[in-house]
């Protein structure tokens, strides 16, 4: 195998399940050195950092909540005081709360915010900061394709995804000169433990997505990672500030 990202450094927030997950195993298998970073449930995190090292790849988990601007700070410390060194940081946290406009609280408004876009903001602070060491690196948000499409009851989610868009076009213009990439993957409905839990897999939801994906299927972590690969590589060295929809077709 080609390995794209040989000898670098990248973190992956939220990536002890489902599409962060998928991200951080096909970084590993391209010779990155892979931080997985959880909130909660260590043991995902174990069995990930577990099943890269089996395979001859490295990982480490730390724990922080990305809506904690502390932690946040002590997550990128852990990073350099490990691995020596920053190239790739995906901003893969998201929350989602389904509720329609009468039934939003402002606890689950400001969690949502909080970890989906103010989280992604101080994360990327501190990245660039570390990114200034290197020739550059490659920052790469996710956000959904509701972002663009939103259906009732995701208003905050699509709201703090649309930002996402937004925070993506304005930094490829700031971070450009320094050598920094920003871009935006926009997923739809993947099968994850997340969509397992939220009780999305098998239901007429996912019936729906189905036969509105020209591709005629939902999507696997690894449909999204493949793309994640490609965005932080040397492959797409003259890709800044863009929003890639990888969704089947779905719009």
């Amino acid at each position: 195998m080609d390995k794209k990202l040989n000898n670098k450094v990248a973190l992956v927030t939220g990536s002890s399940q489902g599409i962060g997950a998928g991200i951080a195993k096909a970084f590993a298998e391209h010779g990155a050195k892979v931080v997985i970073n959880y909130a909660t449930h260590p043991d995902r995190a174990d069995r990930l950092v577990q099943e890269i090292t089996e395979k001859g790849g490295k990982a480490i988990k730390i724990q922080a909540d990305i809506s904690n601007p502390d932690e946040i700070e002590s997550l990128f410390e852990q990073t350099i005081a490990v691995f020596g060194r920053f190239d790739i940081l995906v901003n893969n946290v998201g929350i989602l709360e389904f509720e329609m406009l009468e039934n939003v609280s402002l606890p689950n408004l400001h969690k949502q915010i909080n970890a989906n876009l103010i989280g992604t903001i101080l994360s990327t602070q501190h990245a660039v900061e570390l990114m200034k060491e290197n020739e550059g690196g490659s920052i790469i948000n996710i956000s959904a394709t509701t972002s663009i499409n939103p259906m009732p009851g995701s208003l905050v989610f699509s709201a703090t995804k649309a930002a996402i868009d937004n925070v993506t076009k304005t930094l490829a213009k700031e971070l450009g000169p320094r050598n920094i990439r920003v871009n935006t993957l926009a997923p739809g409905m993947t099968e994850t433990e997340g969509s397992h839990e939220k009780g999305f897999i098998g239901s007429e939801f996912e019936l729906q997505n189905r036969k509105n994906t020209p591709l005629g299927r939902i999507a696997k972590p690894d449909d999204i990672a493949k793309v994640a690969v490609f965005l932080a590589s040397d492959d797409a060295a003259w890709v800044t500030g863009e929003r890639i929809q990888v969704a089947g077709g779905a719009m």
